[in-house]
């Protein structure tokens, strides 16, 4: 009967699982120590996944035979279960107790990390049917708890589920230029294409003696007021993450060279104001 009942929630499993989230799922690293999340990492497993969960673990097996099937013979593949202790985001009626399969790399003698007794965050979605199991979102969506991890998930859940919360950058639109009165003054405008058509632009604006100025706008007018990003927020994860590094020939191809080039040189000082999309550089939780 057991593993009857274990078939039954791997089939679940694989058939919730994108095509190629499986090759994926087999290189989800083993349990290693905290350390402080990067905030584009959990950016990246927030917008992805429904279902954000402070756990403990509970139970643990260890899946064999036909039941881990496709897995390297350098991961193991474990059935868990975990008992939910907060629910971030996610449909209030989850139940108390989950079940998720997980895959994790072998350490030197062939045994797994002990999860027991572990608290967790888990990145998932919903299994279609199954309301007590959940699928994880991606190869890193199991993290060892802390308390930085808690507070910057939140943090990002709240931004992202925000009504003016700011969209996903898929390209470039159109660039202007336009020179001032004096030598070395001028405006760059620049127009970015958004997944849901709302509009956002950049204007830097340049003046002799002073340092470059820029600022963002989420709506048609430009407010005088408005600045840069914050650093380690939505819209500077937008920009930073979802930015080309340099400014397309088909966005400045109505402007003359002198003004293409002085277009291309504020958008790099943009860039270089953002700073790097720091994807791993807080390491695996």
């Amino acid at each position: 009967m057991m593993k009857s009942v274990k078939l039954t929630i791997f089939a679940l499993f694989t058939m919730a699982l994108p095509a190629d989230s499986m090759l994926m799922a087999q290189r989800q690293p083993p349990v290693s120590p905290v350390q402080p999340p990067a905030y584009a990492d959990i950016a990246d497993l927030v917008l992805r996944s429904p279902i954000i969960v402070d756990s403990v673990i509970r139970g643990v097996e260890r899946l064999k035979g036909e039941e881990s099937t496709g897995v390297s013979a350098r991961f193991g593949r474990l059935l868990v279960q975990a008992d939910v202790s907060g629910l971030i985001r996610g449909d209030n009626n989850l139940p108390p107790r989950i079940t998720y399969i997980v895959d994790l790399v072998l350490d030197s003698r062939g045994k797994l990390a002990n999860l027991k007794k572990q608290r967790m965050m888990l990145f998932g979605r919903p299994v279609s049917g199954s309301p007590n199991k959940i699928q994880l979102s991606g190869p890193d969506s199991q993290r060892l708890w802390s308390p930085m991890l808690d507070a910057l998930t939140r943090r990002i859940t709240a931004e992202a589920l925000a009504k003016d919360a700011p969209p996903p950058v898929t390209g470039i639109g159109n660039a202007f230029y336009v020179a001032g009165a004096l030598p070395g003054e001028g405006e760059t405008q620049v127009f970015l294409t958004t997944a849901d058509g709302r509009p956002i632009s950049l204007s830097i604006l340049r003046r002799p003696g002073e340092t470059p100025r820029w600022a963002v706008a989420l709506s048609e007018i430009v407010d005088e007021a408005a600045a840069p990003p914050a650093r380690d927020s939505l819209l500077w994860y937008r920009l930073a993450c979802g930015l080309p590094a340099n400014l397309p020939d088909s966005a400045i191809r109505s402007l003359d060279t002198a003004d293409g080039e002085a277009a291309r040189n504020d958008y790099r000082f943009v860039i270089r104001s953002l700073g790097r999309c720091n994807r791993g550089e807080g390491g695996q939780l």
